[in-house]
């Protein structure tokens, strides 16, 4: 693809709304746009970069020995009241109930999932 035909919306002067060097660069650099505050969409160059990233982790974790896993971003909200972090994040946690009236949350992370994970593995038979 030429780069004249590539979609990278740059910009000459950094957004008064970003402090963070790395921000202002990828925002100047057409890599990322903010949606909202503390959401953005990863743009064609950045989606390039990230990926490329992405490759040269797995490599070195491949190299390493290491294994990958995904983590489901909702969460038991028990492992985190378990862990003593589910009232630390405070409002800004995403909360949510299900169908059967579970609490739920959207996890920030996946230090809870994955200690339950490895701690008691399921055995099916």
């Amino acid at each position: 693809m030429r780069l004249s035909k590539y979609y990278s919306p740059t910009m000459k002067d950094s957004p008064a709304s970003a402090d963070v060097a790395s921000h202002k660069l990828m925002l100047r650099a057409g890599m990322i746009k903010q949606q909202s505050s503390g959401i953005y969409s990863w743009l064609p160059l950045g989606v390039r970069v990230l990926k490329n990233i992405e490759r040269i982790i797995r490599e070195e974790m491949d190299n390493s020995g290491a294994l990958e896993v995904i983590m489901p971003c909702i969460q038991s909200a028990e492992l985190w009241e378990e862990s003593g972090r589910y009232d630390g994040y405070g409002k800004e946690m995403l909360r949510i109930k299900d169908r059967h009236d579970n609490n739920l949350l959207f996890g920030p992370t996946a230090e809870e999932s994955i200690s339950d994970t490895i701690r008691k593995p399921k055995k099916f038979t």
